[in-house]
């Protein structure tokens, strides 16, 4: 099966232009970020129907990493207005709340420690790394000495445990 002329363009584009882009990126953006955007600058011009090819490559795939660093800030920045606004009807909220609906979300909230406290010691601890910690799985793998497989493992099943400890007795 032949690949065809745009898909071998872009592999083509990546090899030579990715690198480029993410110092660009890397410059401007904090590391997680970096990957994200330089993948949206190629999603951008897979999916870009041109009429014409593309005289100077170098100058487009710029010209979109920039137009993706002003779209991220936008978003950015509405989701800041957006957090904002929540958090000002939250305060709201949370003037209204009654005696009761206090001391059930504190029950719930030691149902939720114990249910922590409960789970086999490496699921623990791997939760608590990923959750208190906020350690990517990458990084618990190598702070507890297991694959990255094993952290999601562990994961899974404190997250289970942790659901079946909370769900309310039938």
């Amino acid at each position: 099966m032949a690949v065809p002329q745009q898909d071998r363009d872009l592999a083509a584009w990546m090899a030579t232009y990715g690198p480029g882009l993410r110092r660009y990126f890397r410059r401007r953006v904090d590391d997680a970020d970096v990957d994200d955007l330089v993948q949206e600058v190629f999603l951008r011009l897979q999916s870009a129907e041109l009429s014409q090819p593309i005289d100077n490559v170098e100058r487009y795939l710029f010209a979109a990493a920039r137009n993706a660093l002003i779209s991220r800030h936008r978003r950015q920045k509405a989701r800041a207005t957006m957090l904002h606004e929540e958090l000002e009807e939250g305060i709201e909220i949370a003037e209204q709340r009654s005696p009761e609906r206090i001391v059930i979300g504190q029950q719930e909230y030691r149902r939720v420690l114990e249910a922590i406290q409960n789970l086999p010691p490496r699921a623990r601890e791997a939760f608590q790394y990923h959750r208190f910690e906020n350690l990517t799985y990458q990084a618990i793998a190598q702070r507890m000495g297991i694959s990255k497989e094993a952290v999601k493992e562990l994961m899974h099943r404190a997250l289970v445990r942790i659901v079946e400890e909370m769900e309310p007795d039938l």
